[in-house]
């Protein structure tokens, strides 16, 4: 799977359904290039394509339970990843990282509403 793929799931998995013409914006690629990822997820059966119930013109990108569980096994593998790599450091640098973790959720939450953009 493309990193675009798998960071479209995880926006869908964060933000919940989004118009593609959003999902583009956010993740940084085409209208074109996004319907395209889109339909080869559908066909993944990872999305779902579904109408929104505010406004009937407009189609929203949704995420599947497939789609869901490829998101969260993902995380776990980065999470395990991250648990081998911290077991070899030392204790100094261990607690250097812990001092650094505010920073660090601060970063990722600003991360978080850069990609995002604004809220439907």
């Amino acid at each position: 799977m493309s990193l675009t793929s798998a960071a479209t799931l995880a926006t869908l998995d964060r933000t919940g359904p989004r118009r593609i013409t959003d999902l583009a914006a956010v993740e940084g690629v085409t209208q074109p290039a996004m319907t395209a990822l889109v339909r080869v997820m559908e066909e993944s059966g990872l999305v779902e394509r579904r109408g929104d119930a505010s406004d009937k013109r407009v189609t929203l990108v949704c995420l599947t339970e497939a789609g869901a569980c490829y998101v969260r096994t993902r995380r776990q593998a980065g999470v395990h990843a991250f648990e081998r790599l911290i077991g070899e450091l030392t204790g100094d640098e261990v607690e250097a990282l812990v001092a650094a973790l505010p920073a660090l959720k601060h970063l990722a939450e600003l991360e978080s509403q850069d990609r995002e953009g604004p809220k439907q």
